[in-house]
């Protein structure tokens, strides 16, 4: 028995940050708790991480169009639109704390507002691989299409082959801007489920 304290004892000083239980035969050993508590935090907090990362994506939406002088269009405001709505819903439920239930349709909800940007998002990078010949002229600007337009006109702007939303012109790892937006929105959608559906 002196030997298998003395080799239990050994095992504790290396682990370093794992935790040994010797309630066995054999020792068992657990996960660091700062890489499992990664893993462990609440809907609460994941919703806050949500709500920061829609807020740092329309603010450099923002920087991109003022500062760098990239003029966004039709698309491009809609995918605003579409993370300020995952953002908004993230930050109700992050102020409002419901239960079990409500914790799920606040998730759900995220998760449909991420799944309506990230099918704008790809009909954006659809867009952009069109060749020029099967882009079918000017949409109005957001703006303007909001001012003047019913809701089905409105609706029927977002689906037109805008020569604009077929350009290209800010890339990052090859990669268009609204891909970009894509993966993001991807991201944000698993974030959502996670945030709604993980078990306490």
């Amino acid at each position: 028995m002196f030997g298998k304290d003395a080799w239990l004892a050994g095992c504790r000083r290396r682990a370093g940050n794992l935790n040994v239980t010797a309630g066995s035969e054999f020792a068992t050993f657990k996960p660091a708790s700062g890489v499992s508590s990664m893993f462990n935090l609440s809907s609460r907090k994941i919703f806050l991480l949500i709500a920061c990362a829609c807020v740092l994506l329309m603010g450099y939406a923002f920087f991109a169009q003022y500062v760098l002088h990239y003029e966004p269009c039709m698309l491009c405001m809609v995918q605003r639109v579409f993370v300020c709505a995952v953002g908004l819903v993230a930050l109700i439920a992050v102020l409002h704390g419901p239960g079990r239930v409500g914790t799920r349709v606040y998730g759900l909800l995220a998760a449909l507002m991420a799944v309506g940007g990230a099918y704008i998002a790809g009909r954006h990078v659809y867009l952009q691989h069109l060749p020029p010949e099967q882009l079918e002229g000017c949409a109005p600007s957001f703006e303007y299409a909001l001012d003047n337009y019913g809701a089905l006109q409105f609706l029927k702007t977002i689906f037109i082959r805008d020569q604009d939303c077929g350009v290209i012109d800010w890339t990052f790892l090859g990669q268009s801007m609204p891909a970009w937006v894509f993966l993001c929105f991807v991201v944000l959608f698993v974030a959502s489920l996670w945030a709604g559906f993980r078990r306490a």
